[in-house]
């Protein structure tokens, strides 16, 4: 099954990508931006982790393509919680070139609808490093509301950064599909 949104299709993790998730994975930029601990990786890693990987499992990832682009990046729904009927959004995008686009809009829209449309689920959580400020921004614009925050929770560059936590209820993202017709 693919999740498609209006430029972007959300499919399952294939072998052949993780030359691409291999790179990403070991960029420091890219590795700048997002939270969790980060060691270099090797492909011998990127191959055990992707064959943990199951259509089974609380713990979802999906290749983030675009037909005339291909693999841009990937996203997630991690951490679903069936009975809360909650889990936890995030996604990488790839090379520089293809931020700010609306490719990231485009991510969490069709992972939103897909949440919330198809899995009834009532809530989406995230999180990222408060200087991230392109993604807060990206996050804001799709509905999401920041919540609150932790305190020293990164450490970056030898200094200490919060943690943004950042969420939306079914409720706001109807509203908002309602308000900006985005699937229309």
């Amino acid at each position: 099954m693919i999740i498609k949104g209006k430029k972007v299709n959300l499919r399952a993790i294939e072998k052949s990508d993780l030359e691409f998730l291999h790179k990403w994975s070991n960029d420091p930029e890219i590795n700048y931006m997002l939270g969790g601990w980060h060691f270099p990786s090797s492909m011998q890693d990127q191959e055990k982790w992707f064959n943990s990987l199951s259509l089974t499992s609380n713990n979802q990832r999906f290749a983030i393509e675009v037909p005339e682009l291909g693999l841009i990046g990937m996203a997630n729904l991690v951490d679903i919680n069936w009975k809360d009927r909650n889990g936890f959004h995030g996604m990488l995008l790839g090379d520089r070139d293809i931020r700010g686009k609306g490719y990231g809009v485009d991510t969490i829209m069709a992972i939103s609808r897909y949440a919330f449309e198809e899995l009834g689920l009532i809530r989406l959580d995230g999180s990222m490093i408060e200087y991230n400020t392109a993604s807060l921004a990206v996050y804001q614009k799709c509905g999401w509301k920041v919540e609150g925050y932790k305190e020293r929770f990164y450490f970056r560059k030898n200094q200490w950064w919060r943690q943004v936590i950042v969420g939306i209820t079914s409720e706001d993202y109807f509203e908002l599909v309602h308000k900006n017709g985005y699937w229309q």
